[in-house]
């Protein structure tokens, strides 16, 4: 599945100022890991501790904000995030505004989850 960005989607939803939000296709692409210690690549935070243990609910949150803001490439979403993930902690995400209207543009459950 191709990732929704403004030239597919006709509509620019920005995660900062120049820096379009990338967004799967589905859900189901995200296949992130759900437990264990994940560590970000430099690209996604650039502090020296960039390791999240997935079994730490805020470290979860923590860890999701930064790959749904920073991220450029689609296989940082299908490899860090895990959609049944997503969908359970999305209102307690501290996105910005275009983030997340991007994300609940293509997948309009989120809004109720």
């Amino acid at each position: 599945m191709q990732a929704v960005s403004p030239t597919t989607s006709g509509v620019a939803f920005l995660a900062r100022p120049g820096r379009p939000t990338l967004v799967t296709g589905t859900l189901t692409e995200l296949r992130g890991p759900t437990r264990g210690v994940v560590e970000l690549p430099v690209r996604l935070m650039w502090c020296a501790d960039r390791a999240f243990d997935l079994a730490d609910p805020d470290q979860v949150l923590w860890m999701y904000e930064n790959v749904l803001r920073e991220t450029t490439h689609v296989d940082d979403l299908r490899s860090l995030v895990d959609g049944r993930t997503l969908r359970r902690v999305w209102r307690q995400l501290n996105l910005p505004r275009g983030v997340r209207l991007a994300w609940e543009t293509r997948h309009r459950g989120l809004r109720s989850a």
